[in-house]
């Protein structure tokens, strides 16, 4: 059987550059030394959630393009998403930077989607720079689909706490010392019939475990071969059942997987299950996954970042949360 889904980039895009933004609560994160700017208030000196939640991202993709001498009359293309209404935040800020602009919506898997659309736009020569990313903003997301921070909810050890973050990665054709883009894997929509919004690891387990098996399997490859296997924001609970999905399928050493969910906030209690959110993996793969691959530390990873495709509307209406899961490749040639 021919299995669907899977790229191959023989040109091997590279992702040039960086930038990550958070907010002052991200200073708890282990991860934070690496990002790039870190904001003193959750806004980000803005009027409203929205509004700072725009300026993360803006913020993320100039500095991304800085450091690779350009600005953003240099783009080709812009792609990113976040968790808001019709993607407002993003729409915002790819306003007031002015690049053509393709918006992507999959939900917290939006940092790896992004990445392999701008990577497939460079292989086919449509691109010569890309700027591919995905943000999210702690209280605009709590408010639209949990319950707005004001209620004071009490949550119980399954939720996970959304991150007010952003990452930008500048994607250009291969360049030499930098990590470029190999192959990838388009997820398929899984849908196991959970309706909890504030147990989203369990529902995105089992899409990031189909998209593994097929990664592996499709691209004739081993767990082993890798330095990381880092999946976005399963965190506590939907990590252990994504590790037990996966043993059934054969795989039993662990040793390489992490989830930057799980580990974003430290294993801080007071963020229950760990972090969520598409700036949680975007912040963590643009900063920290990124410098160990520079530093030469990491010289292959595999990135699987999850998402929830729910929205306020499909929760109210009593439906079920069908997920998705993205992977790319990384080397450092």
């Amino acid at each position: 059987m021919v299995m669907k889904g899977l790229l191959t980039f023989p040109s091997t895009p590279s992702i040039a550059a960086t930038g990550v933004t958070a907010g002052p609560l991200e200073k708890k994160s282990p991860f934070h030394v690496n990002f790039d700017k870190m904001f003193d208030d959750e806004r980000c000196g803005m009027k409203t959630n929205e509004q700072g939640h725009a300026k993360l991202m803006e913020d993320a993709i100039m500095i991304a393009l800085s450091k690779v001498d350009k600005v953003p009359s240099d783009a080709d293309f812009l792609l990113t998403g976040d968790l808001v209404n019709q993607m407002t935040p993003s729409n915002f800020s790819a306003t007031t930077v002015g690049i053509p602009y393709i918006g992507l919506f999959s939900a917290c898997a939006t940092s790896i989607s992004s990445v392999l659309l701008a990577a497939l736009l460079t292989e086919a020569g449509l691109s010569k720079l890309a700027v591919a990313g995905s943000s999210s903003q702690h209280n605009a997301i709590e408010r639209q689909f949990r319950y707005p921070i004001e209620y004071g909810s009490q949550k119980g050890d399954t939720s996970q706490w959304t991150v007010t973050a952003a990452g930008a990665a500048a994607i250009t054709p291969y360049q030499k010392g930098v990590p470029s883009i190999e192959r990838g894997t388009f997820g398929k929509s899984v849908d196991m019939g959970m309706t909890d919004p504030l147990n989203m690891g369990a529902a995105m387990a089992p899409a990031a475990a189909d998209t593994l098996m097929r990664h592996l399997s499709g691209h004739n490859t081993s767990a082993s071969d890798y330095d990381m296997i880092m999946t976005g924001d399963l965190s506590k609970v939907g990590f252990t059942i994504y590790k037990e999905l996966i043993g059934n399928q054969g795989i039993k050493d662990f040793q390489n997987f992490s989830d930057a969910g799980e580990e974003f906030y430290g294993n801080n209690p007071d963020f229950m299950a760990g972090a969520s959110g598409s700036g949680c993996s975007a912040a963590v793969y643009f900063s920290e996954i990124y410098k160990k691959m520079m530093d030469k530390e990491y010289k292959r990873v595999l990135l699987i970042a999850t998402g929830a495709l729910l929205s306020p509307l499909s929760y109210q209406q009593g439906d079920t949360i069908p997920c998705i899961a993205h992977a790319v490749e990384l080397t450092m040639k």
